[in-house]
């Protein structure tokens, strides 16, 4: 799959915008690519997502532990009501 940032030309460019603005290839490079990627031109993970994923992973955690709470404390009202008297 070829893509505007990723032609068999572009590495001599890239070679020298690199030069030009003080980094590596490499990182320019990779910078285009995860450009591409926020726009939708190639595939992989956007900027955002990494972000979005720990927000979602946390939520995750805090919902499990809601959700043992609950448990808990469902099952020590189901025992206290087992355990209460019987009116006759």
């Amino acid at each position: 799959m070829s893509t505007k940032g990723n032609t068999p030309r572009s590495g001599p460019a890239i070679s020298s915008i690199a030069a030009k603005i003080g980094c590596t290839p490499e990182t320019l490079r990779g910078w285009v690519r995860q450009a591409e990627r926020d726009q939708g031109k190639r595939p992989g993970p956007t900027t955002d997502e990494p972000e979005r994923i720990k927000v979602l992973e946390r939520e995750v955690r805090e919902l499990r532990q809601v959700n043992e709470i609950l448990r808990k404390a469902s099952a020590y009202f189901a025992q206290a009501e087992l355990d209460r008297p019987v009116k006759t």
